[in-house]
């Protein structure tokens, strides 16, 4: 399993705010140090599934030292698992009811990803709990 290098911030009034040198575009949240390091783990394993999808390549972690040069002075910076199962991404045909594709559709939109990764990670959401 890969690591990345996530770098956390945090402004006066805001939460903490997670960033990948490696992933550019690829940001996640949490109130706490905590939740922002359990948010980045799963925004880093939605992002590189959606490169996967998308047949991009999967770039090789960035040492510490590189990410370090490129982040503020006060940044706090943690060790990310690339948590996504590396296999092969399948085609699948799946019957749903219009109205709720619109709505998946529509919240895929607003959370920035495709259907494909917001189905899957849902999917897996649910088998988590269950």
């Amino acid at each position: 399993m890969e690591y990345y290098v996530a770098t956390i911030d945090k402004e006066d009034g805001t939460n903490y705010g997670v960033s990948f040198h490696d992933f550019p575009g690829c940001v996640s949240a949490g109130e706490t140090l905590g939740e922002a390091a359990e948010n980045a783990k799963e925004a880093l394993a939605l992002h590189i599934e959606g490169m996967l999808e998308d047949k991009e390549s999967i770039p090789e972690p960035s040492a510490m030292e590189v990410v370090q040069e490129h982040a503020g002075g006060s940044s706090v910076y943690a060790l990310v698992p690339a948590d996504v199962e590396l296999g092969q991404t399948v085609r699948v045909n799946i019957t749903i009811n219009d109205r709720l594709l619109k709505h998946v559709d529509k919240f895929s939109d607003e959370l920035g990803m495709k259907r494909s990764a917001f189905l899957a990670a849902a999917a897996k959401d649910y088998m988590n709990k269950h």
